[in-house]
């Protein structure tokens, strides 16, 4: 039986994750995730791909998402009161305009001094319409694409043992920032043909591949980067049409709560869009 064993959300786009033992499920996916995104001046949008220190960055946020607290190493921490009714300004992710919420000078100052440059926050304000593709379109918040990203553990324990093939070290599952991890599946990228799922009270429907960045490069406790895996790796058995993939993007058909232990219910399964595979 293929169960959830782990669920994680990402408050803040880029920096560390928290873990959960239930959640709630919104259409742009678990509550609060990539609600906030650090961005330049300009209102570009940070990355761990140009800013690996984004990962040393904690996030807290209450139920109500009225309150959110950053801390990091040696930087202690910084509180904000969540303004969801400010004055939006421009602000740009992947090239593509949106609006944000700037969060204030208080914690900016806070991200400037970690990353070294200067930044500012910004929230999603509540009419956000943005609209992801895929072969079921969706929304999400500031999430690379997608709603919601899901893989499984058999997936990872393949990919360590390529890895291993070649003398490098275990990766742990936060390279990949998932928020829903899946075990009981036997067969690794199970989730790639898992088209529609049920979980808990919530339904599912795959989008498409996850395309792997520089960002699984990152060692999410260093905040830099860790070498050559799992790039180097993946590039030798898993290739979509867009790239290098592991993992797969879902958008929200029913939203409701799920829970680590909660069964996975495949109702409809498809091919995978794997270029290929090699075992």
């Amino acid at each position: 039986m293929a169960n959830v064993v782990e669920l994680s959300y990402y408050p803040v786009k880029g920096c560390a994750g928290i873990s959960a033992s239930e959640a709630l499920v919104t259409p742009a996916g678990l509550a609060h995730d990539r609600a906030f995104m650090v961005v330049s001046d300009e209102g570009v949008f940070r990355t761990q791909r140009r800013d690996p220190r984004l990962a040393l960055i904690l996030p807290g946020i209450d139920a109500d998402g009225e309150r959110l607290t950053l801390r990091a190493p040696d930087h202690g921490e910084v509180t904000v009161d969540v303004d969801t009714t400010g004055a939006r300004r421009p602000v740009e992710l992947f090239g593509n305009p949106f609006r944000g919420i700037d969060q204030g000078d208080s914690v900016a100052r806070w991200l400037t001094d970690v990353l070294g440059v200067p930044s500012r926050l910004v929230r999603v304000p509540p009419e956000h319409d943005r609209v992801t593709d895929g072969r079921t379109p969706g929304t999400a918040g500031w999430a690379d694409s997608g709603a919601l990203h899901v893989l499984s553990r058999s997936s990872l324990d393949l990919l360590n043992e390529k890895i291993a093939e070649r003398g490098g070290e275990p990766l742990s599952m936060n390279r990949f920032r998932p928020n829903i991890v899946i075990g009981g599946w036997d067969t690794p990228h199970t989730e790639d043909r898992a088209h529609r799922m049920l979980i808990g009270d919530t339904e599912l429907a795959y989008a498409k591949l996850a395309v792997r960045c520089a960002v699984t490069l990152v060692d999410q406790e260093r905040g830099a980067n860790g070498g050559p895996e799992p790039i180097r790796s993946l590039a030798g058995y898993r290739r979509g049409a867009a790239g290098t993939v592991f993992g797969v993007k879902f958008s929200v058909l029913r939203h409701g709560k799920l829970a680590v232990g909660d069964e996975v219910d495949v109702t409809a399964w498809g091919d995978s869009e794997v270029s290929f595979t090699r075992p």
